[in-house]
């Protein structure tokens, strides 16, 4: 899906930028389509019997069919909410409302537990705060940096306060960046133009529209322009379309090509115009790596492309699909139904423009077209694509250096601020090493982790800046704010791999070749209690205090997988809850809905604090699952039914999860050793988390983060791998966990 599937990387720098799946009443034991009794123990009153899954009849089904199966049983309550959400296409705020209280069910059933975002820790840097499209919780906008403001000095915390007053008074972007300029020329300081900065990810592939890895898409971004992009005020802006007019029904958009615009290759040399024809392009590559980003065109997943789905049964031919080059310079997409939020698509990879001479001179080929499909060489390297963003990429070395210049022929030279970027390969094995060269300006930014912090706070006279008497600390800190990411921790349902992390000499689990364990540990992931008692004995505070410090453990943390201030209702709307109609009005936070909707089934999660961020309001900055009273008592509810199945679950049999994590910097072993900790005391040692070492950041890419299907996922419980969305709409985050949803592979299914 993008699939904006994210590694959780160590922020090693600041880059500026169907039947119940359960009880609804916690504290009960009961069985889909039964009824039972709410707050009574276990050892007293059991409940009515609980069977689990049928195990025998899903092992003898094919792999689609064991997922159906085991999506239905633990997902089933979700999944129907949320198709009565999505169904509701005219009222956007009630759509809105209604997915809310769906999502509300997938926090209940405890399959994934939201941990944390990117940000809320203690940085400083160089790089002007909000001078790139960062603001905008959605897309790829934000790892556009050639509007970037860096100044060569590091900017001090009170001249940083001042820059996002600026920002609240500009009246548009371009006002932002006139001001911050003039503020910060007159309190001395001067600006450089090449942007330097670690990076920890790895990239596979160089064809945006063949990957669906947010780490492939922040190496392509700046190669390529939209038909719009969004500015520093979040507003969006003409780019590659210089207009477009929408139809009555909402269902046919007409953009407007900007003329004049250069296609070039790797050396700078023109090799044609940007055309319509070029989306035209885009889109028969794309239904030939449907797999990748296919998903966002669908009907049903995404913005619901004319004919999309049914091309790709062979119900018609390309020319039915909802895209047209009217003429050289007039492109048209065709939607089956309205669908609000599809602007916000457009600065999205799946939307990049492809020259077609450029792509068969690759030897690349189109199905559409009838011909074998192939991409020859096409994205194998940066010098087998063709640019006509505002960089070239001049260097790459895998694990090492990738340098960007800018393009000599960019249409918006004007707006190009940073002429050259460098990315620097950083495996965090060097604890100091971001903080050391920040201070030298051989990077722009670093985050002040954990290990780092005390220097940084250091009044040593050999640790303070030249001429200065305050620490570097003092002097330079931010808060950076959370990001639009989430990062959850995922439950394995149907476990098919335990050698295969890349190697498979690689020891993985001290159960590895013991059937019965398999067993046991899969009837208790697919019991919502058992999954429960582990969502509310995780101590995420102390897990984000490996890196983050004790001061700032909380302030990252994010309790729903949409963050709660994500959207924001535009008038009242009325929707039943439980049976009852409840008014939620005009202004009403995403979260505050998905809290009514837990408070009414009696879930003791809490996603939304109305007194967070000094009385707004908010999701993230709060442990809103720590519970290790109500783990015991899921625990308790788990042992009691999985007992009924012939599972027991106890001090002297505990269950045994596998927690990969890879041994390239220790704050890596430091949350792994947090988790278990945290878990095994908290529920009595009754679950056992092994934590299985791997060597090396790719080995624990190929368990956890680059799987291409549940029967790749080599871990029981994890947490490795997140999303940030696509587009400005919840659908965009919960589609991921819709059967054959991309996310779904991390619950071990499809």
């Amino acid at each position: 899906m993008m699939k904006r599937i994210l590694a959780l990387l160590l922020a090693l720098v600041m880059v500026v930028a169907l039947c119940a799946c359960g009880p609804k009443d916690p504290g009960t034991a009961s069985t889909p389509g039964t009824e039972s009794t709410p707050g009574t123990e276990p050892s007293e009153n059991p409940g009515p019997t609980y069977t689990g899954p049928d195990w025998a009849a899903i092992d003898a089904m094919d792999a689609e069919e064991a997922s159906d199966a085991l999506y239905d049983w633990n997902l089933g309550e979700y999944y129907e909410a949320y198709q009565l959400a999505k169904a509701e296409i005219n009222d956007t705020d009630k759509r809105m409302a209604l997915m809310a209280l769906a999502e509300a069910k997938l926090m209940e059933s405890a399959v994934m537990v939201p941990v944390t975002a990117n940000g809320g820790g203690y940085a400083m840097s160089r790089v002007v705060p909000r001078t790139n499209p960062a603001v905008v919780m959605w897309g790829m906008d934000s790892y556009r940096f050639h509007t970037y403001l860096i100044t060569n000095e590091l900017i001090k915390s009170d001249d940083r306060a001042k820059l996002l007053e600026l920002w609240n008074e500009a009246a548009t972007g371009a006002d932002y960046l006139a001001s911050a300029r003039d503020y910060l020329t007159q309190q001395g300081y001067t600006f450089q133009d090449t942007y330097n900065v670690y990076n920890s990810e790895n990239v596979n592939i160089w064809d945006t529209i063949a990957t669906s890895y947010q780490s492939d898409a922040m190496f392509i971004s700046g190669t390529y322009d939209n038909l719009l992009e969004y500015d520093c005020k979040g507003v969006q802006q003409p780019g590659l379309a210089t207009s477009y007019v929408v139809s009555d029904d909402g269902t046919v958009y007409t953009f407007h090509i900007r003329e004049g615009v250069n296609w070039v290759d790797q050396q700078g040399t023109v090799i044609g115009e940007v055309t319509a024809d070029d989306w035209v392009a885009s889109m028969e590559h794309l239904l030939d790596n449907n797999d990748a980003l296919g998903y966002l065109m669908t009907i049903t997943d995404g913005c619901g492309m004319k004919n999309y789905d049914a091309y790709l049964a062979g119900e018609c031919t390309f020319e039915d699909v909802g895209v047209k080059a009217i003429d050289k310079y007039t492109l048209e997409y065709t939607l089956e139904a309205p669908f609000p939020a599809f602007p916000t698509l457009l600065g999205y990879s799946v939307f990049a423009p492809l020259n077609r001479a450029f792509y068969r001179s690759q030897g690349g080929t189109f199905s559409a077209e009838g011909e074998t499909y192939t991409p020859g060489d096409y994205g194998k390297t940066p010098s087998n694509i063709a640019y006509c963003g505002p960089y070239l990429i001049t260097n790459f070395t895998f694990q090492n250096t990738t340098r960007y210049e800018v393009n000599p022929t960019y249409w918006n030279a004007d707006a190009v601020n940073i002429k050259t970027i460098v990315y620097t390969y950083n495996d965090g094995t060097d604890v100091m090493r971001a903080y050391n060269e920040c201070k030298e300006n051989k990077v722009a930014s670093c985050s002040l982790r954990a290990e780092i912090l005390t220097h940084a706070q250091s009044t040593d006279p050999s640790e303070l800046p030249e001429g200065e008497t305050q620490s570097y600390f003092d002097l330079y800190h931010y808060q950076t704010t959370p990001d639009s990411s989430t990062f959850p921790a995922w439950a394995n349902l149907n476990r098919g791999t335990w050698t295969n992390y890349d190697d498979t000499s690689v020891g993985v689990s001290v159960n590895k070749d013991n059937a019965e364990e398999h067993a046991r540990t899969r009837s208790a992931l697919n019991n919502q209690h058992f999954r429960l008692a582990l969502g509310y004995a995780l101590d995420r505070g102390a897990w984000r205090a490996v890196t983050a410090g004790e001061e700032m453990k909380y302030a990252a943390l994010r309790n729903s997988y949409t963050p709660g201030t994500f959207l924001y209702l535009a008038n009242d709307v009325t929707v039943d809850v439980n049976g009852t109609p409840t008014t939620f009005k005009a202004g009403t936070s995403y979260g505050e809905m998905e809290q009514t909707q837990l408070d009414a089934d009696g879930y003791a999660i809490k996603v939304w604090d109305p007194t967070a961020d000094n009385g707004a309001g908010s999701g993230d900055g709060f442990d809103g699952w720590y519970n290790p009273e109500e783990a015991v008592k899921e625990l308790d509810l788990a042992i009691a039914e999985l007992a009924q199945i012939g599972v027991e679950i106890s001090a002297e049999n505990p269950i045994q999860l596998d927690f990969p994590y890879p041994a390239t910097d220790n704050a890596y072993e430091g949350r792994a050793q947090a988790v278990k900790q945290s878990i095994e005391k908290n529920l009595g040692g009754k679950v056992i988390f092994n934590l299985v070492v791997l060597d090396t950041d790719l080995q624990h890419e190929s368990a956890t983060y680059r799987v291409s299907a549940g029967s790749e996922a080599n871990f029981d419980w994890v947490i490795a791998s997140g999303w940030t969305p696509d587009y400005g709409d919840a659908q965009s985050y919960l589609d991921t966990l819709n059967p054959n949803g991309y996310m779904s592979k991390l619950l071990g299914l499809y």
